[in-house]
């Protein structure tokens, strides 16, 4: 089901991500928290392409470390496990879909009291991934944040099977509902018409970057998150990095102006990360049609991945932390 990184790295003790960061191929449950795994998936324009960020972003950890100066806490603590990427077939997309489905369920399944963490590729295998993890836990009420410019809610009957559209074919299956969908980061000039009325009539929660802006982003996102966590029984949050400003992502194919700065980014992600109804992420979309991805792109992206393990650190620090207060008490 998975295949080895293309690119491997040695296992020593350390403070790099490299280093720390454990690459196992069946790890034992009870040693893992989070599990990282990639899927190669592309629509690039090169017939066969391969996803290109599930490799470069491993070969950019040498140079991060595992602690996090703003934040005044050491991630090391957390047991991250890669389990690899999911072995795709190079010409059958259908297959290849399928494959990531069942690796999810897979991973859901036996990893279940770990998070889940899918780095792409294209936006398509978010659809994949949450199939794959209803089928592991189909009684529970999914919800998801989508951090994204776009609705992805195209009607696929029009516009053909070209264009990723995962949102649309998760409602349409019924894997959620519409009401259990937040869409966070939406601006400007990008979504027609006909997909914000989509969005209104299934329901769609459509928070702007003007409104968070407003409103305040830490206040917009825990009380986003406070709804969800009382509607669903987990939540998947999928992360399309070209919600950030094009000055921040200029090889993301979607990325456009006036979007998040990484700040607000890496912001929403902390706080995300210390929600424990979040099972599940993705991070999707440094995915260039052309040409390689540029260095900055990828440790905006590998930043952001580390900011939501910040904040499950947080989290797991305050529980201790409220715990032992009650001791004392």
């Amino acid at each position: 089901m998975f295949i080895q990184p293309e690119w491997q790295y040695k296992q020593e003790k350390g403070s790099a991500m490299h280093q720390w960061i454990k690459q196992i191929e069946n790890p034992i449950p009870s040693d893992v928290e989070i599990i990282l795994y990639g899927a190669l998936l592309s629509y690039g324009s090169k017939p066969f392409q391969k996803a290109l960020y599930p490799t470069a972003f491993r070969k950019a950890w040498p140079s991060f470390q595992s602690y996090n100066l703003d934040e005044q806490v050491d991630l090391r603590s957390l047991a991250v496990v890669d389990v690899g990427d999911v072995a795709i077939h190079e010409t059958d997309r259908m297959l290849s879909e399928s494959a990531i489905e069942a690796a999810a369920e897979s991973l859901s399944t036996t990893y279940s009291k770990s998070f889940t963490c899918l780095i792409g590729g294209d936006h398509a295998i978010t659809a994949c991934s949450l199939r794959g993890i209803k089928n592991a836990f189909p009684q529970e009420r999914i919800g998801i944040i989508q951090i994204d410019t776009h609705l992805d809610a195209r009607n696929q009957e029009e516009i053909g099977l070209a264009m990723d559209s995962p949102i649309q074919k998760l409602i349409a299956a019924g894997i959620v509902e519409g009401k259990h969908v937040y869409n966070v980061g939406l601006h400007g000039f990008f979504n027609s018409p006909e997909m914000i009325h989509y969005a209104k009539e299934q329901g769609i929660h459509m928070i702007t970057v003007k409104q968070m802006r407003r409103d305040g982003i830490q206040l917009t996102i825990r009380e986003m998150l406070r709804q969800l966590m009382y509607e669903v029984d987990r939540i998947y949050v999928s992360v399309d990095l070209d919600a950030l400003d094009i000055i921040f992502a200029q090889d993301v194919p979607a990325a456009t102006p006036g979007g998040l700065t990484a700040y607000e980014l890496f912001d929403i992600l902390k706080l995300i990360g210390e929600n424990e109804g979040v099972r599940h992420i993705d991070f999707v979309y440094a995915d260039p049609k052309e040409g390689d991805l540029r260095p900055e792109t990828v440790k905006m992206g590998v930043t952001a991945f580390l900011q939501w393990l910040t904040g499950i650190r947080l989290d797991h620090r305050n529980r201790i932390s409220k715990r032992g207060n009650a001791i004392i008490r």
